[in-house]
Formats: C-alpha cells, sequence, structure tokens
C-alpha cells in the first residue's frame, strides 16, 4: 500500500520500507527557495521517526533534479543580515538531517543537478544519474562559494587540492564525467529501473547493518561537517556584499555573460 502527500513544494511517496521525496517547483526546475528548505526539514523528521522505512530516495519533478538556490528569492539581497543567517542555518540544518538520516539514502538524477541542489545530493549516501543529466557546482558564476556543505563533500570524494580547482572551475559536468571523477556512484540510460534494482539490492541486504555504519561514519565526520557549514555562511555573508556577486546575479537574469572586477 502506497502513502501519499503533498506541501506546497514537496511530494512524498511512502511504498512499503522506501519512501520518495520529490522536489515540486517543476515551474522554476525544482529551484530551492526557503519555504522547500522548511518543507523538506519538516518531511524529513517526520520521515526520521518511523521504524518501518529504510530507504529515502530524493527526485526532481518533470525536467530536474534541481537547479539549485532560486536566484531570485534566495540569492538576491534579504531584508536583513538575520534574515540571511535564518536561511543558512535551515539550509545547514537540513544538509545534517539528511546526512545524519537513521535510513540509506538516495538521490535519484535527471535533469539539471546543479549548486545548492548538487550539495543535497552529494548529502546522500548514493547518487544515480540518468545519461544525460548535467551536474555543476557553478555557484563561482555568480560570485559566491558553495554552500549546503559542498566545501565538505567535494573534499571527501576528491581531495582538497581536485575540489578546489572544481570550485573555481564551475564547469557544467555531463553524467559521465561526474561518475570518472568519482562524484556519483551510476550512470544509467533506464535509470528507473537501475534506482529499481539499486532499492532491491539494498532492501535484500541485512540493511540494518548498513544504516549502522552509516551512523558510525556520519557521527565521526559529523564536527568535521559543522565547522564547514558554518565556515560557509559566513564565507557566503561576505561574498553576497561584493560587487562581482552583484553583477552575477544581474547577469544571470538578464541572460548575458557577466563582466567580473575582482571586487
Amino acid at each position: 500500500m502506497t502513502t501519499e502527500f503533498l506541501t506546497n513544494t514537496v511530494k512524498v511517496s511512502i511504498d512499503g520500507r522506501v519512501a520518495t521525496i520529490q522536489l515540486n517547483r517543476p515551474e522554476s526546475l525544482n529551484s530551492i527557495n526557503a519555504e522547500m528548505v522548511r518543507e523538506l526539514l519538516y518531511t524529513l523528521k517526520e520521515i526520521s521517526n518511523s521504524d518501518e522505512i529504510d530507504i529515502v530516495v530524493f527526485t526532481g519533478n518533470e525536467r530536474a533534479f534541481s537547479s539549485g538556490g532560486d536566484i531570485k528569492t534566495m540569492l538576491s539581497q534579504p531584508a536583513s543580515e538575520n534574515d540571511f543567517y535564518t536561511i543558512m542555518d535551515n539550509i545547514n540544518e537540513l544538509i545534517v538531517t539528511i546526512n545524519n538520516l537513521p535510513m540509506l539514502t538516495i538521490s535519484s538524477i535527471s535533469g539539471a543537478a546543479a549548486g545548492l541542489g548538487f550539495s543535497l545530493a552529494l548529502a546522500t549516501d548514493y547518487i544515480l544519474a540518468d545519461e544525460s543529466s548535467k551536474l555543476a557546482m557553478n555557484f563561482i558564476g555568480i560570485g559566491l562559494i558553495p554552500d549546503g556543505g559542498a566545501h565538505f563533500f567535494l573534499e571527501k570524494r576528491l581531495g582538497a587540492d581536485k575540489a578546489q580547482q572544481l570550485i573555481w572551475d564551475g564547469k557544467v559536468l555531463s553524467a559521465q564525467e561526474a561518475l570518472k571523477l568519482n562524484l556519483i556512484h551510476e550512470v544509467s540510460s533506464n535509470y528507473q529501473e537501475a534506482l529499481e534494482a539499486k532499492i532491491q539490492e539494498w532492501l535484500n541486504k541485512p540493511i540494518k547493518a548498513m544504516i549502522k555504519t552509516k551512523k558510525i561514519l556520519a557521527e565521526k565526520n559529523r564536527p568535521q561537517l559543522l565547522k564547514i557549514l558554518e565556515l560557509e555562511k559566513n564565507g557566503q555573508y561576505q561574498m553576497r556584499q561584493t560587487k562581482d556577486h552583484k553583477e552575477g546575479v544581474a547577469a544571470f537574469l538578464e541572460k548575458r555573460k557577466p563582466q567580473f572586477t575582482g571586487e
């Protein structure tokens, strides 16, 4: 029996031991705004109280996983410094919640996974991408640094030097390029079938032991993740005051190449 419920920005479906959380703002390629962050947090806290769910799948509605933070709302200048820090604290809480969730997590990516959307995917245990999908840690394009714990997750996968180069480049990666870099775990021409196969593989394993290993490693790495999230929050506030950031946002909205000056 499948149970479904819907908030303004999130669709949730629970089928046996598997919960699927769908980012649901298709009109903006599932860009993440403050409301979605709050609703994801609420959803995950409800799910985490269940003794029956073992696997949580994150996916996006229609044409994308997530195009990242909503430029027009989350990346426009907030009314006050407190507003900015409230948003960032909620994002940080969301990432910690995903990383520490007492279930196994999968990101099922089709279309774009960019910016904060890519950070969210990196916080999960397994990333499966359709072969036509595109992935980008492209904060640099609007004069910002990655957030959502991206510095932590990228360093874990790539090492500090390669993570730094990837962040500085901000290039769009094909699914195969991301796989070769060990940023994701699997690419498939039929990612829905591949997703079902991975779910069944895990359900047929001693999944409690798998979850216990996840908990041990998450607890061991928790202090470093929390430190990185705090550094990202403060660093992002500083970057938002720069002329380059304002130029980057203006160029994005005007669909032109930005003219950065280093200020």
